[in-house]
């Protein structure tokens, strides 16, 4: 191919990408939710998708591609057209603590993707079986140190947004407690209110609930601050215990290549759906907190990725985990 039909193939690629990205969208989009139906960013990406779809003038299809921590559903999309007809609604767990659990992860959440931006964060709350003989994080700290080897905590799998900030809470206090991972939050839940684990880091969404209804005791919130939905829980900086925050974020992601135009406008709807004081509310009635206006863009997000998986990656190696 000589030089000049090689020029003229760039320009002909590089005109019908503006013009496509003018276009865009031309027909449904589909967002990846990489976690099982019915479980809370499944609530909350649902609600995002039908306003995001609406303001674009094309449904945005939901698609649910849970396994393997949400790395499969991610992976479908790192690997898709990269074309603005497929994002995946990607979180700590499948872009920050993926990279660190495997030798060769299945995809590289910094370059493999082209960051839309963050929307919401959800911190942990650390619950304890109601007969755990405690009351607050101090009692539960000092019980957890003299009782480490026969305990259990557990998790919605090994990787999980569930897992990790219960062994950064372990690292923390230098203790080692046997970790029993479930395929999903809810069994863990159950056995939680059986009595047969001792401790889980679970959402907000779906922990808060369960505090405040009794069937479990929640004992600290693993925030820089407290939350609207259990206003009355303490965090764990306020109960004496430093450098256990664990807030999971939210943010959407398309593969790598998208055309700009595409992102930003993309970034755009999703700021104006955000800022709707009935999609807020929707979303913190769910214990979700919404980020402010500087960390919902495109660059915020490829700067701060980048700092995530570094931070997960050594609770990752310190805790020993790795998956084959």
């Amino acid at each position: 191919m000589s030089k000049t039909t090689m020029a003229a193939t760039a320009t002909l690629i590089t005109l019908t990408g503006a013009i496509s990205a003018q276009d865009w969208p031309t027909r449904p989009v589909t967002m990846v939710i990489p976690f099982a139906a019915g479980g809370g960013i499944d609530g909350s990406g649902r609600i995002q998708a039908q306003r995001m779809g609406e303001m674009l003038g094309q449904t945005i299809v939901v698609e649910n591609v849970g396994g393997a921590a949400g790395t499969v559903g991610s992976a479908r999309v790192a690997k898709s057209t990269p074309d603005g007809y497929s994002f995946v609604m990607g979180n700590t767990g499948t872009h920050a603590y993926s990279q660190g659990m495997r030798k060769i992860p299945s995809y590289n959440s910094v370059t493999d993707f082209a960051p839309v931006g963050l929307v919401t964060e959800s911190p942990r709350i650390l619950l304890a079986r109601k007969d755990l003989p405690v009351n607050n994080l101090q009692e539960f700290v000092k019980y957890v140190k003299a009782n480490q080897a026969k305990m259990q905590f557990g998790s919605a799998g090994v990787g999980s947004g569930t897992h990790l900030p219960c062994e950064l809470l372990n690292s923390v206090l230098g203790v080692k407690v046997t970790h029993v991972p479930f395929k999903g939050a809810g069994p863990v839940m159950q056995e939680l209110m059986a009595g047969r684990i001792d401790y889980f880091c679970d959402t907000i969404q779906t922990g808060a609930t369960q505090a405040k209804a009794g069937t479990v005791k929640g004992l600290a919130v693993m925030s820089p601050k407290r939350v609207p939905i259990i206003p009355e829980l303490a965090t764990t900086g306020e109960q004496g215990l430093q450098g256990v925050e664990a807030t999971v974020w939210n943010g959407f992601f398309f593969p790598k290549g998208t055309p700009d135009p595409i992102i930003r406008r993309m970034n755009k709807v999703m700021n104006a759906m955000i800022e709707e004081p009935a999609i807020r509310k929707r979303l913190q009635d769910l214990g979700l907190e919404i980020l402010p206006p500087e960390q919902r863009t495109p660059e915020y997000l490829a700067k701060y990725l980048p700092q995530e998986v570094a931070r997960w990656k050594k609770v990752i190696i310190g805790a020993g985990i790795q998956v084959e």
